[in-house]
């Protein structure tokens, strides 16, 4: 299939199918406060329900390549997000915490299926002068996501219960799914399974363990923050589960404007000192946000930590993309994105809710920015080509 410069359309396409995929990986954190009082939970097992979503999540993302070899992205984009929202409705019928754990799983297989092939599909579409653009407009699914999850699982809950709300949710996917099924473009190519002497060459590059654990950082500084920050401002702040809810989603509008200056920023400075950028700022407003906080500076500090997390991902899969040639990219893709988001949406909302329920959110917080603040240094000490890509003029 011939590149386009800028096709608007399969682009806005696939990012209406990340938005549900997304929506769906985190539409438990608003329901937090009521799931902890329904199941008995501690901060802690409550934070860890994301890691059995990650589980799945990191399957999916493995698997994804030889899924993509055996039926083509396009067909890969259309069993995502099916699968997906069955496993969500089979979990809005969940009722012990065992089954509760097993569907999740089953969620992020699904769901994980979806990244590597979605962005294998854009970079197949769109000229690579434009990445960077076409990367940050498929940005905007997630940071949608982080705005309307929090208000859309409030406006339902109003009607439905919060197992009603993932059940919707899933019927959502599947019809999505049917819909790329018969009208979706591109995603003609096949995947690369994971064969071991292609999975040995590129485990040993330095670079792909570097943009791993940038990957980790980058997610954790964003979505593992956020899917506990309802459950933080209910117990440590005082908010009420309505309020901490409509802080989290309204914070978020910002983001949408940020997404487009993210994919300007990663094309003019280059995905090196793009990258830095992100981590070294949206690791210290996180490191602020658990040193200050108040009803008044918090939502404040959320509203920075939305703004500047969306910096990261443009320049993070563009750096991928750039780092690892046609082929090996899928596979790149898929073992960079498994770790990162294992560490950071899996482990680090983990990491916050035991340490919350041993000291306070407020140190997890501190300790979750310094980490991020640091991981920058890797590109210096140990990511020789990391990044390492020219700034446009």
């Amino acid at each position: 299939m011939p590149r386009f410069p800028f096709p608007l359309v399969p682009i806005a396409f696939l990012t209406a199918i990340f938005y549900l995929n997304f929506v769906s990986r985190i539409i438990l954190g608003p329901f937090l406060p009521v799931i902890v009082n329904e199941l008995g939970l501690g901060h802690g097992a409550a934070g860890s329900l994301f890691v059995f979503v990650q589980i799945g999540y990191a399957s999916g993302l493995l698997g994804s390549g030889f899924v993509s070899w055996r039926l083509t992205h396009r067909r890969t984009i259309t069993l995502s997000s099916v699968a997906m929202g069955v496993a969500m409705l089979v979990l809005s019928q969940a009722r012990t915490l065992g089954e509760i754990h097993a569907c999740l799983v089953l969620v992020g297989t699904g769901a994980g299926l979806y990244l590597p092939t979605g962005i294998a599909t854009i970079t197949e579409l769109v000229d690579e002068r434009h990445w960077g653009k076409a990367l940050a407009l498929h940005e905007l699914a997630p940071n949608l996501g982080f705005i309307t999850a929090p208000l859309l699982a409030e406006a339902l809950f109003a009607v439905l219960s919060w197992r009603g709300v993932l059940g919707v949710v899933g019927s959502g996917a599947i019809l999505l799914g049917g819909c790329f099924a018969r009208w979706g473009q591109g995603g003609t190519r096949r995947g690369e399974a994971l064969r071991l002497a292609t999975v040995r060459q590129v485990v040993r590059e330095p670079s792909l363990w570097v943009m791993a654990w940038l990957f980790g950082m980058g997610v954790g500084a964003s979505l593992g923050v956020y899917t506990m920050i309802p459950l933080f401002l209910v117990s440590e702040i005082g908010f009420s589960r309505e309020t901490a809810n409509t802080v989290t989603g309204f914070s978020r509008v910002v983001s949408l404007a940020m997404i487009l200056v993210a994919g300007w920023i990663a094309d003019r400075l280059g995905d090196r000192r793009a990258l830095a950028l992100a981590l070294t700022l949206t690791g210290a407003i996180v490191l602020g946000l658990g040193a200050f906080t108040g009803p008044l500076i918090t939502p404040v500090l959320i509203l920075f930590q939305s703004a500047s997390a969306v910096l990261f991902f443009p320049p993070a899969f563009a750096a991928v993309s750039r780092l690892f040639p046609g082929t090996r990219r899928h596979l790149a893709i898929s073992l960079s994105t498994t770790v990162g988001s294992t560490v950071g949406a899996g482990v680090v909302p983990s990491a916050i809710g035991h340490l919350a329920d041993a000291v306070s959110f407020s140190a997890a917080l501190v300790l979750i920015g310094i980490v991020a603040m640091a991981s920058p240094l890797l590109l210096v000490v140990g990511g020789r080509g990391a990044g390492r890509t020219r700034a446009r003029a």
